[in-house]
């Protein structure tokens, strides 16, 4: 039996420096849980209350940061496509408001043999929001092969497009993508996109980020990290070096 479930998060400013979630709505397989974070954070983590996403379920998790909020969002484990009667759905959206910061940092999607997933991120930004925005993809459980997996990830920023980008995998995906010249017999896969409005006067420069990796600056203030490697490990590292080199670079140039 398939299932239909939205989770929501809504965070706001106090007033007092700390932000609150007066919106904290779990529902079927998809439970919330506020969590410690650095302050000004609220810190939230999606727990698994069961197995999902399954052929046939349509899951979508809402979270709204208002204005000056700092949200920090992510899982408390990777998240299994798995097979069933038919394609499974799994809608993330994210909303962030003038001055406000969200992270959304979930566990990798793990597409299992069988399975067919089709996932779709949509954020919209004001135009003093920031973003740190990580998505993971593992193909195939430890010695089986991938699932079908699309994933779509759409943002707009002041209503104005900033991103959007389509990927697929497995059985039905366009010929090549296992190639050379797309995963090169990689298995897992992973963006990280961080949107920071200091971008539009000093924009990220574009750089290799070792054999399988890329930093991309976009037409906005924002820059987008893509990369491949063996494991869901190795890719973990490659986007957390990624991310505190971009850090660190903004910082250095809000000093100078």
């Amino acid at each position: 039996m398939s299932v239909t479930a939205t989770a929501r998060v809504r965070a706001v400013a106090d007033g007092r420096g700390a932000t609150a979630l007066p919106v904290l709505e779990s529902e079927g397989p998809l439970a919330l849980r506020r969590t410690r974070a650095p302050a000004p954070y609220a810190g939230v983590t999606v727990v698994g209350a069961m197995s999902a996403p399954l052929g046939g379920d349509r899951l979508a998790v809402e979270v709204e940061a208002g204005d000056g909020a700092r949200l920090t969002v992510g899982a408390a484990a990777a998240t299994v496509a798995l097979p069933g009667p038919g394609p499974a759905r799994y809608d993330v959206r994210l909303t962030a408001g003038d001055e406000a910061e969200l992270h959304w940092l979930p566990e990798p999607l793990i597409s299992a043999r069988g399975s067919d997933l089709r996932m779709a991120t949509t954020v919209h930004l004001a135009p003093t929001a920031r973003l740190v925005l990580r998505e993971e993809q593992v193909l195939g459980r430890h010695g089986e092969p991938t699932g079908a997996l699309t994933t779509r990830l759409t943002v707009r920023r002041a209503g104005r497009p900033l991103l959007d980008q389509e990927l697929s995998y497995g059985p039905g995906a366009a010929g090549g993508w296992d190639g050379p010249a797309v995963l090169g017999g990689h298995r897992a896969v992973g963006q990280l996109l961080l949107v920071r409005p200091e971008f539009e006067e000093k924009p990220v420069a574009s750089r290799l980020l070792g054999p399988t990796a890329v930093l991309t600056p976009l037409a906005g203030p924002a820059a987008l990290v893509t990369a491949v490697a063996e494991d869901a490990r190795l890719l973990r590292a490659v986007l957390d070096d990624a991310l505190a080199l971009v850090l660190e670079g903004s910082t250095a140039s809000a000093m100078s």
